[in-house]
């Protein structure tokens, strides 16, 4: 398994050029093919205008809003897909973002996007982006952080795991990055009253010996915290073994374009400070 294709979000925001830095990196680490991808948002008609000149002005600021800000990203991509060994394309769409990203992601191994930024008042893009993209396509989601990231991500990779379908997703989606880390971690987290058996149970030897198989060498870590604290745990344990990349399943659900994360999710996406690799 590699990646062949990434799919990279591509907006006007001050995270853009260290996302479009690891596209750049994993292009040439796996040969893959990156999509640059930009996303117009519609136009919304205000509930009141003043009449017919009101509104072409309105249009036309907008527009002019819209081709600056592709303007912005396409040169910020063009620039991080300049090497040699770089495949890339550059896609222009309009619509909603995350409906746009979502649909494009069906048609690539991984998708790169950045994680919320509440301070950067120029970025159109959804708080939930990350999610919505996880929870639509079923694609993996790497998400990193809007503080920046010290070195490529996947070197010291550390794998969240409690038993359940979306870890293993999250695992068979990280495959390309695990095969090359020099290091990978499967913590496993149990609860303050968890029993023996239920200790057993959880404790991944099975994905273990399956990561062997496919040329993955992981140890085991466990450590206990209550449920309320398991994120706090994740996030303490990376800081503690220099973790350069968490592996992680998304627990949440998608109703009427609002979402709904387990408390775990939600403290990773909204703390992180090295990057997410999810998936749903």
């Amino acid at each position: 398994m590699a990646y062949t294709t990434i799919l990279l979000h591509c907006d006007k925001s001050r995270t853009l050029r260290a996302r479009a830095a690891v596209a750049a990196d994993f292009a040439g680490r796996f040969g893959a093919h990156v999509v640059g991808l930009h996303v117009r948002p519609r136009f919304e008609t205000p509930m009141f205008t003043d009449g017919g000149m009101a509104m072409d002005s309105l249009y036309e600021a907008y527009d002019r809003e819209m081709k600056a800000g592709e303007a912005e990203a396409s040169a910020v991509f063009r620039q991080a897909m300049q090497g040699d060994k770089i495949f890339s394309e550059w896609r222009a769409v309009g619509g909603y973002i995350d409906e746009a990203v979502s649909e494009a992601a069906l048609g690539a191994d991984l998708v790169i996007v950045g994680q919320a930024d509440t301070e950067d008042s120029a970025s159109a893009t959804p708080s939930d982006l990350a999610e919505q993209v996880a929870l639509r396509s079923g694609r993996p989601v790497l998400v990193l952080p809007h503080v920046g990231v010290q070195r490529p991500p996947g070197a010291r990779v550390m794998i969240c795991w409690n038993n359940s379908r979306e870890a293993a997703r999250a695992v068979t989606g990280a495959l390309p990055l695990l095969a090359k880390a020099s290091r990978v971690e499967m913590l496993v987290i149990d609860g303050e009253k968890a029993t023996d058996a239920e200790r057993e149970h959880s404790s991944g030897k099975g994905v273990i010996a399956w990561l062997g198989r496919h040329g993955v060498k992981a140890a085991l870590v466990r450590d206990t915290a209550p449920a309320s604290a398991v994120g706090t745990a994740i996030l303490s344990r990376a800081a503690d073994h220099d973790i350069d990349l968490i592996v992680m399943g998304l627990y949440g659900h998608s109703r009427m374009r609002e979402m709904v994360l387990g408390g775990t999710s939600r403290t990773l996406l909204g703390s992180m400070t090295v990057p997410v690799l999810m998936a749903h």
